[in-house]
């Protein structure tokens, strides 16, 4: 499959545009953005990263610097008190001790807040988008500007939102127009 849920890595291939279904439009979108990337010369904050919003046929670049205020990532699970409590319960603590240690650390409401946050998080649903996957992102980007030099457009396609449906990562290259069957 061309594109995979957030979190997974996303195949590298040539048709992963295709099976997106895009307008004439967003070709010629996709096209400018990719002369963007090919035309940097190094990492930066300003590079495009696409997003793709299928209900209402959207798509539009922000750039790498404000894609964490465009798309905010869940950081619930990253609240001090639970890394805390996963780094007791990682040095051999029962659940119960960990919490006792994180009320002690921290007290018992900044706690209980943390893990509320950290459930509203869960219900509302994040589609995948952490902050674990945010800055894997960024590594990947990053590593194939400097290392690599293949230049692959990300593009995260939304999951709709009246679903489960997780946004899914897709790197784009090498893609071109599909034009069709011309024989009447």
């Amino acid at each position: 499959m061309a594109s995979e849920q957030i979190g997974v890595p996303a195949q590298d291939t040539s048709i992963a545009a295709h099976r997106l279904s895009l307008s004439a439009r967003h070709w010629l979108q996709l096209h400018h953005w990719q002369g963007q990337l090919n035309a940097a010369d190094q990492w930066h904050a300003e590079l495009p990263v696409l997003l793709l919003d299928r209900c209402w046929l959207r798509l539009k670049s922000v750039s790498v610097g404000q894609l964490v205020i465009q798309l905010p990532p869940d950081t619930s699970a990253e609240a001090p008190e639970l890394v805390r409590y996963r780094q007791w319960l990682e040095a051999g603590q029962s659940s119960w001790e960990a919490q006792l240690h994180c009320w002690q650390e921290f007290g018992s409401p900044a706690c209980h807040q943390a893990l509320q946050r950290h459930w509203q998080q869960l219900e509302l649903g994040t589609r995948g988008w952490t902050m674990d996957v945010y800055l894997q992102l960024l590594r990947d980007y990053r590593r194939q500007m400097e290392e690599t030099g293949d230049r692959k457009l990300p593009l995260i396609v939304l999951g709709r939102p009246d679903s489960d449906e997780p946004h899914r990562l897709v790197w784009l290259h090498g893609y071109r127009q599909s034009i069709g069957h011309t024989c009447a």
